[in-house]
């Protein structure tokens, strides 16, 4: 681009204004003045200004920047927004990048959404079309998905105020769930705000590389979250859970804004039931309580988390182990008496003979009835070696035909099944990993209408981990293990398998 089109002394005035704390260190006040909003022949002619939602998240920067002044150690500016469709996000995002971008000079800001897709065609479009309609367009270049200061720009920055530009940009990147580390790198004292659009789609593991974005103690740090709460698992959703007192969340419901189709809106809650997932997702903000396709649903996890232990002497040990050996997966071993899950243990990085080795320690100090084990991968080997040492273990091989083959596609469904009946009466204990396993797996039913589970590998192609300690109780429910208990017990002829609720058999078993 050339030289500016204003004189010299209109260019002045202008970065005097917006480099001015009046406008620099209030995000509104800025959106206000840069935007020709309300102005006629412009795309804004019909539009005051911001919506209420968008001036309050922008007004609760503004504040944050106030309380950060003075201070020795600076905090970071971490909000996440959850919402029904429709309302400006993508608006705010571009807003809050040109803010950034204009007024500290030489910083960086990063921009990533769920998918290659929606980044370039619907966040970067989204960014470049107000960029134009910007009072100060004319001091930036857009090149791909980056935006640098035009050269007589950096040439005046560097040759007036002595500083450096050489990472005063915004970028849209992408991410990769198989080589997170590449998305790490960004180091800048004069400020780095990274801004994730459809936040519930981004990865874990390109949140956790993220805080290392922050590293730097400056005032000018931002992170910020957008999305449609699709998913009930994931840091999106722990932002608003678990994570909750290191975020500032806010939940808007789609027919509080102003300037939306109410209409459209109250048409997804006749069409398809005010409780419903698209509701809750697309109208309400709301994460679902459970997905379409999520086997076990969030509900049904957090009250068996809640309920009591049922201690049962009676009722037989079972283990069950889930062996992993690389990355991110974890061996877990799986102590269940009936309706109570005594222990969950998790080792990483363990080879053969030492997954081997922490079965047998569990042995030893529980005295199981049975102890099951996945013998895919690395559980062919742990099962070979425990049965060479004479204990008594049965491998499962979880892509098997089911008992009943009409209901569950595989051995591995069949299993889930019990387990997702034995949590309405179970206890398990508050473990947000343990959660985040049992509710991720979604149902895949063929033409027939039989049920199978979504593979490990499936999941992790949406950014999710291998539920190791989910598949590790399940196992537990592999096959029928019989009572503790040496008295003949009262079979309850309401069952025709011989076996209780829980799984366990009603029938006495000998030495």
């Amino acid at each position: 681009m050339q030289a500016p089109i204003y004189s010299a002394q209109d260019e002045m005035e202008l970065m005097a204004r917006l480099w001015s704390p009046s406008l620099k260190d209030d995000p509104l006040a800025f959106v206000l003045y840069t935007f020709p909003w309300g102005q006629a022949g412009t795309p804004l002619e019909h539009f005051p200004g911001p919506r209420k939602w968008q001036r309050q998240i922008l007004a609760d920067l503004r504040d944050h920047i106030k309380e950060n002044n003075g201070k020795i150690d600076f905090s970071t500016a971490r909000m996440a927004i959850a919402s029904g469709r429709g309302i400006g996000k993508s608006a705010l995002v571009s807003w809050l990048t040109i803010w950034m971008l204009s007024s500290r000079i030489g910083s960086t800001t990063i921009v990533s959404a769920n998918s290659e897709a929606q980044l370039r065609s619907v966040t970067w479009a989204e960014i470049t079309k107000w960029l134009a309609m910007s009072l100060n367009s004319h001091w930036f270049e857009i090149a791909a998905t980056r935006i640098m200061p035009a050269k007589w720009l950096t040439e005046l920055v560097e040759r007036d105020l002595k500083k450096g530009t050489r990472y005063w940009s915004v970028e849209g990147r992408l991410w990769s769930e198989e080589n997170p580390d590449a998305y790490a790198g960004v180091h800048n004292f004069d400020g780095v705000m990274l801004i994730f659009d459809e936040a519930s789609g981004i990865p874990d593991s390109i949140w956790s590389v993220s805080d290392g974005f922050f590293t730097e103690n400056t005032p000018h740090r931002f992170h910020l979250a957008f999305s449609n709460p699709r998913r009930n698992t994931g840091y999106f959703y722990e932002t608003f859970h678990g994570k909750r007192a290191f975020w500032s969340t806010r939940v808007i419901d789609a027919r509080d804004v102003e300037g939306t189709d109410k209409n459209l809106y109250q048409r997804i809650i006749d069409e398809y039931g005010p409780d419903s997932y698209q509701a809750s997702v697309e109208v309400y903000g709301n994460f679902p309580s459970e997905g379409d396709d999520q086997f076990i649903g969030s509900n049904l996890v957090d009250d068996a988390m809640k309920r009591p232990p049922v201690k049962d002497d009676s009722a037989p040990i079972v283990i069950g182990v889930d062996p992993a050996r690389f990355g991110a997966d974890a061996t877990v071993i799986a102590i269940r008496q009936g309706r109570d899950i005594l222990e969950l243990r998790r080792h990483r990085g363990a080879d053969t003979m030492e997954v081997a080795g922490y079965v047998i320690d569990a042995i030893e100090q529980f005295q199981p009835a049975l102890v099951c084990i996945d013998e895919g991968g690395l559980g062919a080997g742990v099962v070979d070696r425990l049965k060479e040492q004479r204990y008594k273990i049965r491998g499962v091989n979880f892509g098997n035909k089911a008992k009943n083959q009409i209901m569950w596609g595989n051995k591995r469904a069949e299993m889930w099944g019990a387990m997702r009946d034995w949590l309405r009466t179970g206890h398990i204990p508050t473990d947000r990993f343990l959660k985040t396993d049992l509710i991720s797996p979604r149902t895949k039913p063929d033409s027939k209408g039989t049920l199978f589970l979504e593979s490990k590998k499936d999941m992790k192609s949406r950014g999710l981990a291998s539920p190791d300690a989910a598949d590790a109780i399940a196992v537990t429910f592999a096959f029928p293990v019989a009572s503790r208990d040496f008295r003949q017990p009262r079979v309850d002829r309401r069952t025709s398998n011989g076996y209780s609720s829980a799984g366990v058999s009603t029938s006495w078993m000998g030495s």
